[in-house]
């Protein structure tokens, strides 16, 4: 189960993203910071599959979007 977060006043229900795994990852608050260990150990492993090199130095919000560009070029995650 997710956490929740109360709504602001006045805001719109309808804006706001069902869960973080709708939201853009260049709108995380921590987008900016360095990829975390899980998503480093996955996308090590898609990159080793889709035949592409591994970058240790991205940031949780490049990470998440490469982990999408290698799970559709593998169909893996998908």
């Amino acid at each position: 189960m997710g956490t929740f977060a109360p709504m602001s006043e006045g805001e719109d229900p309808r804006e706001r993203p069902a869960s973080n795994l709708e939201k853009d990852p260049g709108d995380w608050v921590t987008g900016d910071e360095a990829m975390t260990a899980a998503q480093a150990s996955y996308l090590e492993t898609l990159s080793q599959e889709a035949g592409e090199e591994f970058d240790p130095s991205l940031s949780k919000a490049a990470a998440s979007r490469r982990i999408d560009e290698l799970q559709e070029r593998t169909g893996r995650g998908r």
